[in-house]
């Protein structure tokens, strides 16, 4: 059985990405891009279905796991009666193949230790062709795919395994390195594992220390931020949602989806939070790719593509994999791509103007793509959409939807006020005007005294904490105040803030089962709603109780559940990332600003 993910750290090289579990097994890879194959799918299924293992031949009677400094190397030490081994895992910055190279240190002691390598292609489906090309090299081969193992360690096969057994005293280091490549290609080059070790600390250190947030929470914020450029895929600037498909919302539910794509809204949030912290050359890249990616006709516009900017993302279940602790069925793909969600516009142009204020150049291109969005927008602005949560009911008029088609007006208006573009100004302010008084007179029920989730419903929705967030309206604003307090009482659980409520309505809407944990962007955004209305302290106890369920490693899930006490969800999760460095940068800024004035995303 996989571990829980709380147990598991993350390496990638920002084209694709490993999870690494605290025993020494590598549970979770696709090559050669996020959205792969998995050669490695232990995490979904069992071992069979593929992982890599290192660990001491002993009982392991203590495991320490941290990351080296503010990189992306992780270590895992396994403390044994014979000694003591450290564990090195790291995927170097990619040069034409990529790879994971995993150095076994010795720290105490001679400590016995054993691989065990099952590589099994296309999500554990295909047992590769394994040969022997020297001492120290193997290839594994089916279809198109290729890896490539080298190592000094005597290996051979059993039961379609590769095994191998070796010593480590203290001061000895065994290098491993696993490196695909395309079937039809001679095997790669060999790299230097130390060399490539040295390679990778000095990108991820120089990285981190460009991070201008130097507030309360830095080392919180840097691990975030590493989170987030490890999601990137750099040869285009795409940032996926997270590395995983198929972790379940409910331990033992349907809701699992496949979250290895860039979804616009996540990205444009990703965006926000890479800006406060002074990243905009990330931003200018993301832009490039968002350019070449929604090129067309607006009505195409997808909430989601591929790390290329794919559009087709065909959703089909994998029967074969039993799914993360029996949770079914695994998917790939996401039938959510042709939803339309009205939202992503005003995000869309909300992630320009904020890139143009901290410092973007600008782009006539982006511009004329932006002032095309717009035209589609003001025809299709009081459409029913499928809103923030992707709902697989029938279309409605979310409130959300049409405060982000706010946003959208407003953006546009504010980019040709406050950076000179050209643009029918005036008519952009009157829709601005018309959909602020539509939500507020549809969108907020005076009988349950709150914004509700969309128009003529009852439901309280967590999505309506955004509205100060994005200058809607502000924090004191009664009508804020009290959707705020109505969903502290009805949508928080232990702290921890669900989407929305469970009931036959909320079932009708979302057109699933019930049964989800706590959704962690929504409670970053409690965070901030409170600490843009002056209440510091229980806006830094709700960040607290955020950190607190980091795992050991500093790493989020999309969820939390308070019941069983465990991260659940994709994982890491970009969106939870992001939003632990959005209430950084709001909480320590409000420690220094008066209440109700609203934070840089407004």
């Amino acid at each position: 059985m996989a571990e829980r993910l709380e147990g598991y750290g993350l390496i990638g090289d920002l084209q694709s990405a490993a999870l690494v579990g605290r025993s020494g097994s590598i549970d979770w890879l696709c090559f050669p891009r996020f959205d792969s194959g998995a050669c490695f799918a232990a995490l979904l299924g069992t071992a069979e279905s593929g992982r890599w293992l290192i660990e001491p031949v002993g009982e392991v009677r203590e495991i320490r796991q941290r990351y080296r400094d503010e990189t992306l190397i992780l270590e895992t030490e396994l403390e044994t009666d014979e000694g003591t081994v450290r564990l090195v895992d790291f995927m170097p910055p990619r040069g034409h193949d990529p790879d994971v190279v995993r150095i076994v240190e010795g720290v105490r002691g001679r400590v016995p230790c054993r691989t065990e390598l099952i590589i099994r292609f296309d999500y554990g489906s295909i047992v590769p062709w394994v040969r022997r090309i020297d001492d120290h090299t193997r290839v594994a081969v089916a279809g198109p795919d290729a890896l490539c193992l080298r190592t000094p360690v005597e290996l051979r096969g059993e039961n379609l395994t590769t095994v191998g057994e070796f010593v480590v005293g203290e001061g000895e280091r065994v290098p491993f390195v696993l490196t695909w490549f395309q079937s039809h290609r001679a095997a790669p080059r060999e790299i230097h594992p130390e060399h490539a070790l040295r390679d990778t600390e000095t990108f991820w250190t120089e990285w981190s220390s460009r991070c201008t947030y130097e507030g309360e929470w830095r080392d919180a914020v840097v691990r975030s931020l590493a989170v987030l450029k490890a999601l990137t895929y750099a040869p285009t600037g795409g940032i996926v949602a997270a590395p995983t498909t198929s972790l379940p919302e409910h331990i033992g539910g349907v809701r699992n989806w496949d979250y290895r794509y860039c979804w616009l809204r996540d990205a444009t949030f990703t965006l926000d939070a890479l800006l406060a912290a002074g990243y905009v050359e990330e931003a200018g890249a993301w832009r490039d790719w968002l350019l070449r990616t929604v090129a067309g006709d607006p009505a195409d516009l997808q909430i989601m593509y591929g790390p290329a900017g794919e559009r087709r993302l065909f959703e089909f279940e994998l029967g074969w994999l039993a799914g993360y602790e029996g949770s079914r069925p695994v998917r790939v793909g996401n039938a959510a791509s042709t939803q339309f969600q009205l939202d992503v516009y005003g995000e869309v142009m909300d992630a320009m103007y904020q890139a143009r204020r901290d410092g973007l150049e600008a782009s006539d291109h982006a511009w004329a793509m932006l002032r095309n969005l717009m035209r589609f927008l003001e025809f299709e602005w009081d459409a029913r959409d499928e809103g923030i949560w992707e709902v697989r009911g029938p279309r409605r008029h979310f409130t959300h939807s049409k405060v982000m088609a706010w946003v959208a007006a407003d953006r546009a208006v504010r980019l040709c006020e406050e950076f000179d573009r050209e643009g029918p100004v005036d008519r952009w302010r009157a829709l601005r005007e018309k959909i602020h008084v539509e939500v507020c007179e549809k969108g907020y029920d005076a009988e349950r005294g709150a914004f509700v989730q969309s128009y003529g419903s009852k439901l309280l929705d967590a999505a309506v904490l955004m509205i100060p967030l994005v200058g809607f309206l502000p924090a004191g604003d009664e009508r804020v105040r009290n959707t705020l307090d109505a969903i502290q009482r009805e949508l928080v659980e232990d702290g921890f803030v669900r989407r929305y409520e469970e009931s036959e309505d909320a079932a009708e809407v979302d057109g699933l089962p019930p049964g989800e944990g706590a959704f962690l962007p929504c409670t970053f955004w409690l965070a901030d709603n409170l600490a843009l209305l002056g209440r510091v302290d229980e806006a830094r106890d709700v960040f607290e109780r955020l950190l607190a369920v980091r795992t050991p490693l500093g790493l989020l899930a999309e969820e939390y559940d308070p019941r069983l006490g465990r991260l659940v969800g994709n994982f890491p999760q970009a969106f939870s990332h992001v939003g632990l460095v959005n209430s950084a940068v709001n909480l320590s800024s409000a420690l220094a600003r008066p209440a109700e004035t609203a934070p840089s995303r407004g």
